[in-house]
This record gives C-alpha cells, structure tokens and sequence, in this order.
C-alpha cells in the first residue's frame, strides 16, 4: 500500500527523563517519540497522551510545540505527569525511578478516539490500555502496540502489529518468542534485539537484517526510532520487508548518536525537581 500522505496518530506515554549523572532532563516517551519521528518527516501526524497540571507538564509542551505537534491534543487530567530518573552508564541508562503518571493506561477522550477510528495508522506506546487495544481490534482500526520487555501484560488477540524487544545474544534463539506472540494473537510482529539486528514475521515468513554500527551517545529513543521508519516504510512506502527493516536500523542507530530520543534543548535539570524527589534521589545514591 503506497500512501504519500497517511494520517498517522501515536497514543499513550510520554516522560520527562531527568539524567542525574549528567544533570540534564529530555522530553520523550515511546508514543511521543514515535509522532515526533513522523512529524520531522513532514508527515499529518497528531499525539494523544495526557499530562498533569504541573511544572513538568509545561516543559513537555514547550517540547511537544517545538517539534510541531499540536499542544492542543494532549490531555490535562488531574495528578502527576510522568517522571523518570536516569543514571548513565557510558550511553546506557539505569532507571532509578519510573513514574508513570497521568499517562499510565491512557484512554483517549470520545472526540479523539473518534480520530483513532479514521486515522491510516495508529500506534500505541508502552503500558497502553487494555480497553483502548480491545476497542481498536473491535473497530477494525490499523495499529501497533509496543510492549517492550513487558511481552504478555495485555492481550494480544487480534492486534495488526506488536513490536517487542528480544535477546541480543544470537546464541539465544527468537523464533520461540516471535511463537508465542502470534500464539497469543498477534497477526504480525517486529522484535528488535539491539546489535544483534531485528527480525519480522509478516504472518507467513520471517524476515531478518543486522544492526548498523555507530558510536553511542545515548540509546534512548532508538526503537522507537526504528518502529517510527518500519511502520512508515513498510506500510506506506511500498517497501519489501528486508528493505523496511533495513531503513529502520539505519535510522534506529542515527538516533543514538545524539541526547534524547528526537533533537531536542538540552536543559538542566531545574533545581524545584531535584527538591521535589529529593527523598528518591538520597535512597538511590545509598544503594
């Protein structure tokens, strides 16, 4: 299917990562760096995901603005926006703290889940709803889900497309977690294992390209990177499945090559947030 212009909509996270071993924060989140991705593209791209009625919040949307996507389709709901704590270990991170927020299993309103229901493509970020998969399969809607490491935590009946991660060491085999995804209900599905490459089942055959070689600034941001050009790629583009992962890994391995998980400021970390988790940041340093 070739589709110059597709309407393309990413629900679901979004996060402010504090880096304390560095002492800067970005803005990111699988969903939100999935339309980021798109929208640097020039393509019709929206973002659905909540925030809380706080100081994070208003660094997200300076964010969000910045990268041409609409403030206006992010939700302000009552609570915290989502926050995680980061120590880096030469370009890898160590999660510290991740709260999820507002954000967490996120159900779009009735008007924007209309949108859902006549957009070309949409893809959910990690810990989406099990109401809003249920729904979408129910609807017919084309989308994706990301469920990371956490492979079997919602239902996969009926869902288009799951993205995973896998092992990166080749002496583990993937075949036996590609099995039990589509076992699960997964019509298709993309497992990513770092430098070892990513591997595809289109529902008939597996499919299977390398990694592209960089040096490591920061990881964050490279699946979905790579989730962002696949879907494009394949779906819109008219691209062959090796073809599509290929153009997935190339861009995967750009985005580690640079802070965030999209171009972004680079800002410190502002002095009221290291107050606010004062207590968290104490008890990690102790461990």
């Amino acid at each position: 299917m070739k589709n110059a212009n597709p309407n393309l909509i990413a629900v679901g996270d979004n996060c402010l990562d504090a880096y304390l071993t560095k002492g800067f924060v970005t803005v990111g989140g699988n969903a939100l760096n999935v339309a980021v991705q798109w929208r640097r593209l020039g393509l019709n791209t929206r973002y659905f995901g909540a925030l809380g009625p706080d100081e994070e919040a208003e660094i997200m949307f300076g964010a969000i603005e910045e990268a041409g996507l609409d403030r206006g389709d992010v939700e302000i709901r009552p609570g915290s926006s989502a926050v995680t704590l980061l120590a880096d270990d030469a370009g890898e991170r160590r999660f510290l703290l991740e709260s999820l927020g507002v954000g967490e299993g996120y159900v779009p309103s009735t008007e924007r889940y209309e949108a859902l229901r006549q957009a070309d493509w949409v893809h959910l970020g990690t810990n989406s709803s099990e109401a809003l998969v249920r729904c979408l399969v129910a609807d017919g809607v084309p989308f994706s889900v990301d469920v990371s490491t956490r492979h079997f935590e919602l239902s996969l009946d009926g869902v288009p497309l799951v993205f995973a991660s896998g092992p990166d060491d080749p002496a583990v085999p993937v075949e036996p977690l590609i099995a039990r995804l589509k076992a699960e209900g997964a019509r298709q599905v993309v497992v990513t294992c770092g430098k070892r490459g990513s591997f595809y089942d289109n529902g008939d055959k597996v499919f299977a390209a390398g990694s592209v070689p960089v040096t490591v600034v920061d990881t964050c941001g490279a699946g979905d990177s790579f989730i962002a050009t696949f879907l494009l790629s394949r779906f819109f583009e008219g691209c062959s499945e090796r073809a599509a992962l290929d153009r997935s890994a190339a861009n995967a391995a750009e985005t580690c090559t640079h802070l965030g998980g999209f171009p972004q400021p680079i800002r410190a970390i502002p002095q009221w947030l290291l107050d606010k988790y004062a207590s968290v940041i104490r008890t990690t340093q102790r461990a």
